[in-house]
This record gives C-alpha cells, sequence and structure tokens, in this order.
C-alpha cells in the first residue's frame, strides 16, 4: 500500500520552517519500552553512551568495570553497578482519519490532522526512528510503510497533500489493517474526529497490546463543539447520505452540547481505564502550541 507517484510536494506546504527547526529537539517516547528496561550501558541515538541513570545493583563477578559506582565503594567498600535506561529501536505508527466527515468544518479538520501528523512525523524521521503513517476511510487507503530517516520526509510529504479526503469511514477493518502490518514496539497514534457510527470500542482494543503505547487524538471543528444554527433544517450525512429534518432551538443546542460532551468523555474514560491516552483538539487550536506543550506534558514527547 506504500505511495508510488513521483514526489513533488513539499513539507513546508505543511509546516512553517521555524516551527519545523524547533521540532527538531523533541522526540517521541514510549512509556513501555522504558519501564523496567535496565542495563549496564545503553546506546542513545544522539549522544552515544546514555548518562540517564536510573537504579544500583550489587556487582556480579564478570560485570563490566567501567560501570562500577566507585562513590559507594569508597563509602561502604562493597562494588555496586550503575544501571541506565536501556533505549531499544523505537516504532511509531500514526493512523490518520481521511474518510469524508473529515473535511467538515473551518478550518478543516482534515487539514488540522494533516499538519499535525507531519509534525509527529518529522520529529520520528529525523531521530532515526521506524515510522508508518496509514491514511484511513474505509479500512488503510495508502500508507507510508517502516520508513526510517530524513530521506522519507519528501515522501510523507506527497502522501499526505496528494491523498484525497473523501468516502466513508470502517474504523475497525482500518484498525485490524493496521495492526497487521504493525512491527517492533513504540507508539501509535489515531488522529481522528472519532464520528463512527459503528463506534470505536472494538477498534480502539485491536491497537491496544503490551508493546504499544496509545494516544488517541480526537480533532472536532469549532462548529461541531459549539453550532450555532437556527431554524428547520436538513440534515445531510457526508458520509452514508443519511437525512434528517430538525427544528433547531436552543433547548436542542443545549441538548446536541451535552450529548457531545457525555461522548467526549466517554471516549477518554475509555482509554484512561486501559492505559492509553486521550486528547481532544479544535481545529482552530495551534498545531504548535499543541505539539510544543500540550503533547510533552501528555509524554508523547520530550
Amino acid at each position: 500500500m506504500a505511495a508510488t507517484r513521483p514526489t513533488t510536494r513539499k513539507l513546508t506546504e505543511l509546516l512553517d520552517p521555524r516551527f519545523m527547526a524547533r521540532l527538531d529537539a523533541l522526540d517521541v517516547l514510549s512509556r513501555k519500552i522504558l519501564q523496567g528496561k535496565l542495563q549496564g550501558e545503553r546506546r542513545s541515538k544522539r549522544r552515544g553512551q546514555s548518562v540517564e541513570f536510573a537504579d544500583h545493583r550489587a556487582y556480579v563477578a564478570g560485570d563490566d568495570l567501567r560501570f562500577v559506582d566507585w562513590n559507594i565503594y569508597g563509602r561502604l567498600d562493597q562494588l555496586f553497578l550503575k544501571l541506565f535506561l536501556e533505549e531499544q529501536d523505537l516504532t511509531v505508527h500514526i493512523l490518520v482519519d481521511t474518510s469524508a466527515s473529515m473535511s467538515v468544518g473551518e478550518p478543516s479538520k482534515d487539514l488540522f490532522a494533516r499538519r499535525l501528523t507531519a509534525a509527529l512525523g518529522y520529529i520520528s524521521l529525523v531521530n532515526n526512528n521506524r515510522l508508518t503513517v496509514s491514511l484511513f476511510a474505509d479500512g488503510v487507503r495508502v500508507q507510508l510503510p517502516n520508513a526510517r530517516g530524513r530521506g522519507y520526509l519528501s515522501q510523507m510529504a506527497e502522501l499526505l497533500l496528494t491523498t484525497e479526503c473523501d468516502g466513508f469511514s470502517d474504523f475497525e477493518k482500518a484498525c485490524r489493517d493496521a495492526v497487521a502490518g504493525r512491527i517492533g514496539s513504540g507508539v501509535t497514534i489515531v488522529i481522528s474526529d472519532f464520528l463512527f457510527k459503528q463506534g470505536y470500542e472494538n477498534a480502539l482494543r485491536r491497537l491496544l497490546g503490551a508493546r504499544y503505547d496509545l494516544y488517541a487524538l480526537q480533532v472536532l471543528s469549532p462548529q461541531e463543539i459549539a453550532p450555532e444554527l437556527s431554524g428547520d433544517l436538513k440534515l445531510l450525512d457526508i458520509e452514508d447520505g443519511d437525512l434528517a429534518e430538525i427544528t433547531v432551538s436552543s433547548a436542542l443546542l443545549k441538548y446536541y452540547k451535552r450529548n457531545l460532551a457525555a461522548y467526549c468523555n466517554e471516549l477518554s474514560e475509555f482509554c484512561t481505564q486501559r492505559g492509553a491516552v486521550y486528547v481532544r483538539a479544535n481545529s482552530a487550536d495551534s498545531i504548535e502550541s499543541l505539539v510544543l506543550n500540550y503533547l510533552r506534558r501528555v509524554q508523547l514527547l520530550r
């Protein structure tokens, strides 16, 4: 499912160069890779030998004397080995919703999702992580698989800038497709409005696992969060063509907002109870602030 078109589009069509320069200082963080992984020496992708101390253990004959803590030996006359967090090969898999519902709203949810994907993909590639980007609607439609290094930035840009946003969504099939090709361990990120008629629960369960941190990034438009509608209207579902005739009143708008808040809260609780992280964004939000500030607070980035 890899893109084969000639690469002519540029990442600067999605990301400001000054913003990309700030992204160079970030990396993707996997909590599951770091938990409980200790060894005498850790190889860092950027600095060679790590200086990120984690713990001590008693020296055993044959251990590398370079990692003995001689300060403790001077105080206690006992040999202890310094332990450091082990850094494993990190895989980042980003699933991006490109079904028709993502084209709704101003500013565009679709453009927001693609810019966010570009930023996260850029961070992954410049840090030499293994990156897969999958664009989905009724399953995975097109994919950049197992890319590594800056040389793939232009291919990622081509993928994000040339794939149309249309069709209906089958989220569970998309997750099934994604899991079938997922390798290694690391982070899975879903970027979507999560407005699936068939629900999200079974699909997200497919992405959960001992080797992957899961992040659900929900993107809604200002018009979905606080609609400014009134009078008699015909509402058409952009994906399946369902038509509904309604009379919009203040009471109906309040009911809608309560239901939307409840839906988002249920999605958040579903994720939290299973060790995943939920993030909600407004398509009018600043991508820069989301990436540089909030995604670092929830430990997706460091």
